[in-house]
C-alpha cells in the first residue's frame, strides 16, 4: 500500500508571528515599597483605631476600618500585578 504524503497546512497571512523570545516584564522600582507601605499603613490604622477605642486615627467612628481595610486591599490588589 502507498504512503500518503499528507496535507500541508495553509499558514494565514494576516497572523503574526509569536515572539517565543520576549523579555519577562518587570515592575518599576517603586512598586514593591508602595504595595508593603499600603498593606502595613492599613494593618497601622486599624490597629490604632482598635487599641484607642475609636479616638485615634480620626472621628469618624467605623469609617476608620473602611479606610484601613481599603489600604489593605490596595496593597492586596497590587500583589496581583507583581512580576
Amino acid at each position: 500500500m502507498p504512503k500518503s504524503k499528507g496535507r500541508v497546512k495553509k499558514t494565514r497571512k494576516d497572523q503574526r508571528p509569536v515572539d517565543v523570545a520576549a523579555p519577562p516584564q518587570v515592575n518599576p522600582p517603586w512598586f514593591v515599597p508602595v504595595m508593603c507601605g499600603l498593606m502595613i499603613f492599613g494593618v497601622l490604622w486599624v490597629t490604632t483605631f482598635y487599641v484607642t477605642s475609636g479616638d485615634w486615627p480620626l472621628k469618624i467612628g467605623y469609617w476608620n476600618l473602611v479606610v484601613g481595610l481599603g489600604a489593605i486591599m490596595a496593597g492586596f490588589m497590587m500583589t496581583t500585578r507583581w512580576r
